[in-house]
């Protein structure tokens, strides 16, 4: 079974293998991750789901090296984040959470 850990272990590899882990190139690779959500945007505008889950992919993959050009992990950076929102509170109003 491939786990969440082997898939971004796999990325970093990948990543390595291309020479994308220079620690000197996240505002480049921050380049990628926006061209990436660009595409996330285009697939719902278009509706396409199948473009969808590549461009969230393809997303996931940028911010997984970017995160490790600055020294940090994507589980690190996600737990981080969890845990500043895990406890807000809130309502959600036309489909968006808007904390209190």
């Amino acid at each position: 079974m491939i786990t969440m850990n082997n898939l971004i272990n796999d990325v970093l590899q990948w990543a390595e293998e291309r020479d994308l882990l220079n620690k000197d190139n996240a505002p480049k690779q921050f380049l990628k991750v926006v061209e990436e959500v660009g595409e996330i945007s285009a697939a719902l505008a278009r509706n396409n789901d199948e473009e969808l889950v590549d461009a969230i992919g393809d997303t996931i993959v940028t911010l997984i090296i970017l995160a490790d050009q600055k020294n940090m992990s994507i589980e690190h950076c996600l737990r981080t984040a969890y845990n500043e929102i895990k406890d807000r509170k809130g309502a959600t109003k036309d489909g968006v959470f808007i904390k209190d």
